[in-house]
């Protein structure tokens, strides 16, 4: 009796394994991902100011914060040259203010 229920617990267990290679059962061991703050994303055309205010979700397997923090740092610096640059170009007086060094959000240099 113990040896017929020993085989079909292995007949059992190859069929499982035997599905899940071929892709007929689909077993998903990561659960969804959760986020604790809604995702506002950047606007088509984004400013400075829009850069500096993304925030991201983190987790265990989450993203390195220092790396991707510098990267929007800079990205948002750029953009801030590029709208003065511009605004200087069309003479305009309503030029964006530079980035204020008190600023937490701003890049300090």
């Amino acid at each position: 009796m113990v040896p017929v229920l020993l085989a079909l617990v292995a007949l059992a267990l190859v069929a499982v394994v035997a599905l899940v290679a071929t892709g007929r059962l689909r077993v998903d061991p990561l659960a969804d991902a959760v986020t604790t703050t809604p995702d506002h994303g950047l606007p088509p055309e984004p400013a400075a100011a829009d850069v500096r205010s993304v925030r991201f979700d983190t987790a265990a397997r989450g993203y390195r914060m220092d790396e991707v923090d510098a990267h929007l740092l800079d990205l948002a610096d750029t953009l801030a040259a590029r709208e003065r640059e511009v605004a200087e170009l069309r003479g305009d007086a309503a030029a964006p203010a530079p980035a204020d060094p008190t600023d937490p959000t701003s890049r300090e240099t």
